[in-house]
């Protein structure tokens, strides 16, 4: 269906004028400028990261609750660009918001399996919530793959990783641990950032569905530099 745009329409002095392409440099210009003021300054590996998640949540405390393992860009840079990976997330929000074509250029795959009506049924029988059936169903489909998981809802996807990497059944080669809420999320976090994993996780209650898929595209973004 073709249209047109209306015109002549009002205008507002407040209002400043980009291009769409303008829009997110400005943006960065902005938060790079709002950090110095505050005398914040970003290591050079984790800075695109960080800033990723500031410009998606307008949210500065992510410049200080962010915990990266030792080398965990570079780490998981490296598995993206040559380990053909598979991403699993706790809510189709995080896969709908991780960069699909960026993705299909360096051969990585992304799951969420939330939705699943295998997951719905073994969840309802076991008393468990479906972000654990999920990463239990991660761990058995993909048991030769490397997997990142993407967590940005449910503790208790942590707790289960973990359960699962201290029993010698899965070790997920990357862990975005980012739920928001006030239920168990810092124990859980505490899990991951207290285990030899490879992580980056956000300290505290913050951080949600738009963050995880947030620092996912970061990485890959970075990928072409």
């Amino acid at each position: 269906m073709e249209f047109e745009l209306f015109e002549n329409l009002p205008t507002f002095g407040t209002i400043k004028k980009f291009l769409p392409q303008e829009i997110e440099k400005e943006s960065m210009r902005i938060i790079k400028t709002e950090l110095l003021k505050n005398g914040i300054s970003l290591s050079p590996e984790n800075e695109k990261v960080i800033l990723r998640c500031i410009h998606t949540t307008a949210d500065f405390d992510y410049a200080k609750n962010l915990c990266f393992s030792e080398n965990a860009v570079l780490t998981v840079k490296e598995l993206l660009r040559t380990g053909r990976p598979v991403i699993v997330t706790d809510t189709n929000m995080a896969l709908s918001g991780i960069s699909e074509p960026f993705c299909r250029k360096f051969g990585i795959e992304k799951f969420c399996f939330m939705a699943d009506s295998d997951v719905a049924e073994l969840s309802k029988k076991s008393g468990l919530t479906r972000a654990v059936c999920s990463v239990d169903k991660a761990a058995k489909f993909f048991d030769e793959r490397p997997i990142i998981f993407a967590v940005g809802n449910a503790p208790t996807a942590l707790v289960r990783i973990r359960q699962l990497y201290d029993a010698g059944i899965c070790t997920p080669r990357f862990v975005v641990g980012v739920p928001v809420g006030f239920v168990n999320v810092e124990s859980a976090k505490n899990l991951i950032l207290e285990s030899d994993l490879n992580y980056i996780v956000a300290k505290g209650r913050k951080g949600g569905s738009t963050v995880a898929a947030a620092i996912i595209n970061a990485l890959l973004y970075d990928l072409e530099n």
